[in-house]
């Protein structure tokens, strides 16, 4: 079993290529890898609850064993609360980021 951490950085409902990494992070989840995907920066915007057509409610039905972290300075830079958040979503920071960054036995996509 590999470990994973996918980092998304851009706004699903901006940019439509997003997709990409919510799918992988799927797939790689369903053979058996362990897979976090870390939400920073806009990739915040699909954190908050009753968002229609969230690409993280989808992941979290489809794959819910892939860990969904949010970054809690770019939350807070764009006015969302951690009381808001859809369920499952965990609050993270940087300098957890950067730890797992430097983990030789984590493969890592940045998008």
């Amino acid at each position: 079993m590999a470990q994973y951490l996918l980092i998304e950085s851009r706004d699903p409902f901006e940019f439509a290529d997003t997709t990409y990494m919510y799918d992988m992070a799927g797939d790689l989840s369903k053979n058996g890898n362990n897979v976090t995907l870390f939400l920073i920066q806009n990739g915040v915007f699909c954190a908050r609850q009753n968002v229609k057509n969230n690409p993280v409610t989808s992941l979290r039905q489809k794959a819910p064993g892939v860990r969904v972290e949010a970054d809690d300075f770019s939350l807070r830079e764009r006015g969302i609360s951690t009381e808001g958040l859809e369920s499952g979503i965990t609050v993270s920071n940087v300098d957890n980021l950067v730890d797992r960054l430097v983990d030789s036995d984590t493969k890592i996509v940045w998008h």
